[in-house]
This record gives C-alpha cells, structure tokens and sequence, in this order.
C-alpha cells in the first residue's frame, strides 16, 4: 500500500528533477548539492506529524492529503493591478512576487541608494559578484535538516529575494519583499526564498508581506535568512494576509552579529493553516532583540508560533511580546523558547504572551489566558459607551499595544481597518 506521505514525496521528485537539469549549466555546482541534500533529506523525514514533540498541537495532514505541487516553471500570471495589495511607502523601494516569481513590471526599486542590492535570488546565484556571499550564507541558519518544511524549500531554491546593505549605509525607505499568491489553479506550492544580509553599522527596515489576489486553495512554504554584521540594525515586519483557504508554513531565522539590533514584528490574519518558526541566535556580545507579534484568528482558523531565542554570548537583551485575539472554533499554539548559555552572562530576557477570547474558546496553555473584563465593559457602558462598541474598543485596545509599535503609516492603518472590520463582521453575525 502507497502510504500518504510515499505519495506528497513522490509528487516532488519530477519538478526537482526538472529543476536541477533546466540548471546544469547556470546553477553552480554547490547549489546543486545543497538542493540535492536537501532533497534527500525531505524523502527521510517528510512533513512532520503530532507524534513531533514541536508539532503535536498542529496537525499538518491536511497538506499531505492535498497533494500541493510546485508550480511549473512557465507559470505566467495577468495579475497587473496590486494598488490594494501594495504600501505607499514603498511604491519606488518594492520586489513584488506573483506566484514565486519576480515580476519587473511591478517592482521599483529607484528609491533605494545605488550602493544597496535587491533582485531576485536567482539573478544573484547567476552573478559571480554575489554568487558568493550567497553561498556564505545560504542555508547556514534555517536547518534543513530539523525541519521537513525547511527541507523541501530548500530543494527548490531558485526564486525569491536577495537583499545586500554594505556596511555603513542608512536606507532611509523600507523596503518592501511582497509576495501575492496568484494561482491559475488549485493545490499549488510556492517556495518564497529571502536572503537578508547587512554589512557592519548599516540600518534598513524589511517589509516581508504575504497576500492572495484571489481565494483558492495553495500552500505557501516560505524561508527567510536575516544576516546582522556588528552594529548593524534591522526592523523586520511581516504581514502574513493569506487566502482564508490558504496554507502558510514560514521560518525565520536570525543571526545577531555584536552590539547588532534586530527588532522584528509579525502580524498574522490569514490561512486557514498558518505555522511561523522563529529562531534568533545571539553569538556576539551586546546584541540585542525584540521579537513581537499580533495573531488575530476567527471561524476555524489555526495558527502557531513557535520562537526560540537563543543567548550564547555575554551582555544580550531580548524582548517578547506576542498577543492573540480568538474567535469563533480558532485555534492558537504559542511556543516560545529562551535559552540562556553557559558563558552568556549578564543576559536580560523578557518575554510575555497574552491572549484574548471573543467566545468560548477552549484553552490549555501557560501563558495569559482570558476574556474582556467586565468590569473594564462596565465603566465604558455607564458612560454612554453601546455594549457591542465598548467590546470593540476593548478589544482593539488590546491589539493596538504591538499595532502601535509598527511605524510604517500604511501598514497601521491597514491592520487598524483590518481588526475593526473582524470585530464588526462578529457583531453581524
């Protein structure tokens, strides 16, 4: 009998192998190696299941079940108005990618200073200039071999975001790596790849957005690779909007060089199935973190954050604040790890989740659990506030703590209309 998981491998091997023999020639030989044990590394372990001890709150069956293929190479899209999708800070500063792929038309990048490089990942593997420090740190610190998901990414390297800050340079604008899932047919997978390398005293801000210009049904593997030389700073924001039929599976992995700052900030609303691994290592003395994020799920939707903070060396500070709101049969996992070293002294760590329920929620968790206080409801009310709206301004004021933190205007007030219009469609219903 062909098991579930024989099938989901089997269904990668034909684009894997189309991929490397489309690439002899233009793909450098350890390219091909690292795609190749990868491969070989996803057909051991495949997608991980509850018996995982870092999955068994999330079941990932549904993926398998789905049969999820790679979008052929000649995947072409007619998508050309994204106005609604895109931030009008970034209209001169933006990569956009319609279904993996890096679309020209659509992206400008006149803001940015001549010496910063942004193009797509597999423009730089082409290029002997970039080629190498591609190769530097390409897969260094998202592990493939720990994570099935990871893995299979991996082994379709080709297509995403290279991003080089030299050393010394401010970007004054940030730049915006949209990714917008545009299937022309059900049950694809697209694997969105970012490189993210800034060179010593650089400071940039990263705007990494996930949107469906249409609902359907795919899956959205994505691996993201920040890379901070000494003194270098990074704001980070990602902004997952998937379809609500959508899966979304993304790893994010940091490395801190010293007196380095990465202060990043995740916002997740959509995917039916949603899964971000975070995992920053602080190998440098005097780096320091802020790894905060807002999950907003309703109907039922699952979401799971998993987070590992990793202290190793001396005088690191980390910072922690994730909330969630949950509504209808949502679901929501919060795993967050801080590991403290041997020879990391003087670490100061904080980190806090806290979680709101809108209904009756079924909840088995260590972190703040609870709902509006009725106490808090009752004083808006005897002062003229309508019940249903004191709810509301509760609710978003519990939000409005790491939606305050972001300072890009657009993305604010996107989030701020999107929360408003979650709670007012519960108030119809």
């Amino acid at each position: 009998m062909v098991t579930e998981s024989a099938t989901l491998k089997n269904s990668f091997q034909e684009p894997f192998r189309t991929l490397q023999e489309s690439q002899t020639a233009a793909a450098p030989s350890w390219l091909r190696r690292l795609r190749e044990n990868a491969m070989a590394r996803f057909e051991e372990v495949g997608f991980p299941t509850t018996k995982d001890e870092e999955w068994k709150y999330t079941n990932v069956a549904p993926i398998a079940r789905t049969g999820f293929t790679p979008l052929p190479s000649d995947e072409t899209s007619t998508l050309d108005d994204f106005a609604s999708l895109g931030i009008s800070e970034t209209r001169d500063s933006q990569l956009v990618f319609v279904n993996g792929r890096l679309r020209d038309d659509l992206s400008s990048l006149t803001a940015l200073p001549p010496e910063v490089i942004a193009l797509d990942l597999s423009q730089a593997l082409a290029d002997k200039r970039y080629a190498e420090i591609a190769r530097e740190y390409l897969a260094r610190h998202a592990d493939f071999v720990a994570s099935g998901f990871t893995a299979i990414n991996t082994a379709f390297i080709n297509h995403g975001a290279f991003v080089y800050i030299p050393r010394g340079i401010t970007v004054e604008v940030p730049l915006h790596v949209l990714f917008i899932s545009d299937p022309t047919e059900p049950n694809k997978l697209t694997s969105p790849r970012v490189l993210l390398i800034a060179e010593e005293n650089s400071n940039t801000t990263l705007i990494e957005s996930y949107v469906s210009a249409h609902d359907a049904p795919y899956l959205t593997n994505a691996v993201v690779e920040v890379v901070l030389k000494d003194g270098a700073r990074l704001e980070h924001y990602k902004v997952q909007r998937e379809g609500a039929q959508a899966f979304h599976i993304a790893t994010t992995a940091a490395d801190l060089g010293a007196s380095s700052s990465y202060d990043t900030t995740t916002i997740t609303f959509g995917a039916q199935l949603s899964r971000h691994d975070i995992h920053v290592t602080m190998d440098h003395e005097g780096a320091e973190c802020w790894v905060d994020g807002l999950y907003l799920v309703t109907a039922a939707q699952h979401t799971d954050t998993h987070s590992v903070i990793d202290h190793r060396k001396p005088h690191c500070t980390s910072r922690q604040l994730y909330k969630g709101i949950l509504d209808g049969k949502s679901r929501a996992v919060f795993n967050g790890k801080i590991f403290v070293r041997h020879d990391a002294q003087k670490t100061d760590a904080m980190q806090t989740n806290k979680n709101l329920l809108l209904s009756n929620v079924k909840c088995a968790h260590g972190a703040a659990v609870g709902q509006i206080e009725e106490d808090e409801l009752f004083y808006l009310e005897t002062r003229g506030i309508h019940s249903d709206l004191a709810r509301n301004l509760l609710t978003y004021g519990f939000a409005e703590e790491v939606i305050g933190k972001i300072k890009i205007e657009s993305i604010r007030s996107q989030l701020d209309e999107a929360v408003l219009n979650r709670l007012n469609a519960r108030l119809e219903a």
